[in-house]
């Protein structure tokens, strides 16, 4: 009879054994499925949207966001990327105005003046060129472009990496929007790596901005003239 108990009772710790590992691995796939699900947004809600310069449909506006300064105040590698492929769009015939987004919450710092003043230095007309100076993140600057700006139909341009997220954000702030990205893979392998990890991080908020809680940017204000002027030219 001893025996006989012991051989139940062992069986009954290998099947509870085997049922707690099923319930881990369980919700393991649980999490990845859930954790992957903005990841897929992005990158399934973007991709009709994603071109080639060569191949993007026009559009009045180009939104070229920000990507960071060097300590001497220019543009870092990545933002002289995305402003030579809008600038390339400009010259392509595929955009009529460059709306530059990014960060001016110092006195110290001015990303849109120094985008504006790389594209000028490059033959850029500076009446193309609009500012946005509250762009202090990929949601900010899309949903500012149409309300602040009035755009409804533009050209994102961004890392390729960046894209799928772009694209993404800017169609859930109602506007119609295509992307064109700048390839950093043969040049910065290593940072174009981390950019795509952290991508896969940064989905989660961005469908949270995107779908569900679609706040407001940091900064609002009265409609800015400054791209209905710059077409009407």
């Amino acid at each position: 009879m001893g025996d006989f108990t012991g051989r139940l009772r062992a069986r009954a710790a290998r099947f509870a054994r085997r049922l707690t590992r099923r319930r881990v691995v369980a919700a393991l796939a649980l999490l990845t499925a859930l954790a992957a699900t903005p990841w897929a947004w992005a990158q399934l809600s973007s991709a009709p949207y994603r071109h080639a310069a060569a191949d993007v449909p026009e559009a009045p506006v180009a939104l070229v966001l920000g990507a960071g300064l060097t300590s001497a105040g220019t543009p870092s590698a990545f933002l002289a990327g995305r402003l030579d492929v809008a600038a390339g769009l400009y010259r392509a015939g595929k955009v009529r105005v460059l709306l530059v987004s990014g960060d001016n919450s110092s006195t110290d710092y001015d990303e849109p003046s120094a985008m504006r003043d790389y594209l000028v230095a490059r033959g850029v007309p500076e009446r193309v060129v609009v500012a946005d100076y509250a762009g202090l993140d990929t949601w900010d600057s899309c949903t500012r472009a149409r309300r602040i700006f009035g755009v409804t139909r533009l050209t994102v341009v961004t890392q390729s990496f960046h894209l799928p997220r772009a694209v993404a954000l800017c169609r859930a702030a109602g506007l119609e929007a295509f992307g064109v990205g700048h390839d950093t893979s043969r040049q910065w392998r290593a940072t174009t790596a981390y950019g795509y990890f952290r991508e896969a991080l940064a989905a989660g908020k961005a469908m949270w901005d995107g779908l569900v809680a679609k706040p407001d940017p940091r900064f609002l204000g009265p409609l800015e003239q400054g791209v209905t002027s710059a077409l009407a030219e």
